[in-house]
Formats: C-alpha cells, sequence, structure tokens
C-alpha cells in the first residue's frame, strides 16, 4: 500500500450551486432595475478595489500563508476529507489487529498508514514510547496542522474585511474625479460611474465571494481537526489495549454533535 495522503473527493455541489446563483440573482436584479449589467464593468473601480484587497492582505500576512489561501482555495469546490464513519473503521481494523496479535502486529501495518498522523502514532507505539510521551508529541501535530489549516481561511475573511473599505475608497476617488471637472460635462458619467461601481464591487466581493469562501475554509478546517482528534484519540486507546467494541464507542462520541468544531485534549471545548 502506497504511502502518501489519502484522498476522498466529493463535489461540493452547495459551492458550485451558490456561487453563480448569488452573483446571477444581483445581475438578474440590475436587469429587472432597467439596467445593464455591462454598466457595471468598470475596469478602473475593479483596479482600485482588487488591487487594494490584495495589497492589504500581502501587507497582513506573509507569502508563505497567501501561498496556502491559494492552494486552499479549490477545497470550496472539492472536500477531500475522510468521513468520520471511515476514519473509525480504519481506527479499529488497527485496535482488532492489535488487540488479536499484540501491538508490535502493527509494526508492518503502521508503516502503510496512509494518514501521517496516524502513521506516527502508530509507529511510536509500537516502539514502545510511554503514553504521556506519545501523547505530547500527537498534541504538538494536532495544535500545528491545526493552525495550518485555519491560515487560508484567515486570509480570505480578511480580504473579506478590507474590500468594502477599499470600495469606498474607490467611490472618494470618483468623486474627487467628478468635482475636478465639474467644468467638463463630458467627464461626469465616467467620473460617478467609477465612485459607485467601486462601492458595489468592495461590498459585492466582499459578501459574496471572500467572506463565504473563508467560512467554507473555516469548517473544512474544523472537519479536519475532528478527523485528527479521532485519530489521535484511537492511537491512544489501541495503545491502552482497549476493546475494539469500546474504542468504537468513545471515537463515536466525537462525532455525535456537529456543532463541536473540535474537542481539544484534555475534556476542553475549543
Amino acid at each position: 500500500m502506497a504511502r502518501g495522503k489519502p484522498q476522498h473527493r466529493r463535489i461540493d455541489l452547495t459551492t458550485m450551486v451558490g456561487v453563480p446563483l448569488g452573483i446571477g440573482l444581483v445581475l438578474v436584479g440590475q436587469l429587472l432595475e432597467g439596467g445593464s449589467a455591462w454598466s457595471i464593468l468598470q475596469s478602473t473601480a475593479a483596479i482600485i478595489v482588487f488591487g487594494g484587497t490584495l495589497g492589504a492582505v500581502l501587507v497582513s500576512f506573509p507569502l508563505a500563508d497567501v501561498k496556502l489561501a491559494a492552494i486552499g482555495l479549490k477545497r470550496i469546490f472539492v472536500d477531500e476529507g475522510e468521513a468520520p464513519e471511515a476514519t473509525i473503521t480504519s481506527i479499529l481494523r488497527y485496535a482488532k489487529v492489535a488487540r488479536k496479535d499484540g501491538i508490535l502486529a502493527l509494526e508492518d501495518e503502521s508503516a502503510n498508514a496512509k494518514d501521517p498522523l496516524l502513521r506516527k502514532g502508530l509507529m511510536l507505539a509500537v516502539d514502545g514510547v510511554n503514553p504521556k510521551t506519545l501523547r505530547e508529541m500527537l498534541e504538538i501535530d494536532l495544535a500545528v496542522a491545526d493552525e495550518r489549516d485555519l491560515v487560508p481561511a484567515r486570509v480570505f475573511e480578511s480580504a473579506g474585511g478590507y474590500a468594502p473599505t477599499v470600495g469606498i475608497l474607490g467611490a472618494v476617488l470618483g468623486l474627487i474625479h467628478v468635482m475636478e471637472n465639474l467644468s467638463d460635462p463630458t467627464k461626469l458619467g465616467s467620473g460617478i460611474a467609477v465612485a459607485f461601481v467601486a462601492t458595489v464591487y468592495g461590498v459585492g466581493v466582499a459578501n459574496l465571494l471572500l467572506l463565504p469562501i473563508g467560512t467554507k475554509l473555516r469548517r473544512r478546517a474544523a472537519d479536519a481537526a475532528r478527523r485528527r482528534v479521532l485519530l489521535f484519540e484511537g492511537v491512544l486507546a489501541i495503545q491502552e489495549g482497549l476493546n475494539p467494541r469500546l474504542i468504537d464507542q468513545k471515537l463515536r462520541g466525537f462525532t455525535d454533535s456537529a456543532l463541536v468544531a473540535r474537542k481539544d485534549i484534555g475534556g476542553r471545548a475549543a
């Protein structure tokens, strides 16, 4: 069995439907009011809002975080996380082997585990690391992974906070342009258009794209954190030598409530 990150790809239909639905209905509303979709296509306003928002994000986050956000963007369309049921089934398989043949029987099995956390935990258990040390080592891995998974959400949420303000900045710049050209009526229309369209871009991109993307990525991070907790508790239970039925009951307790983003080690709620 090859090592590597397990793939459980599922297309996220809510994102696939929600993005065009939200943007499309706004454009339909514009048309119903007698306006034109082309009237909100202003390159100057787009440069101000999108360029200004990107600049603010780059100032706020290191380049590595911005790259993580760009890479993580695909996660709003495709859910690659393993379902809790599949994770529990995998843990129980290892638990049955350890229960039947002893913890050392997992030496080959652990080397072939796909998930890095599970592979590391099982190998440490096989090597005879004491439970306290094993718990501490895996806790560090959990904390690092949780923090890394939240980075893309924070980047997009910050961008969603900056965009409306930058849109207002674009509106003010457009009005300044209007005031400078009051004597030339031919330039008033373009200046007013930039002023209002910049506001539309800022508010629209924040509330229809950036903030929803941040929310979806935060949900993905919470799902991944829950799965890591299952693996963490499963490895400790296997090392403890618990009956697979008890392990099954214990792990399912972590999946009973969909309202809990993750359960901190030691019983503290996040």
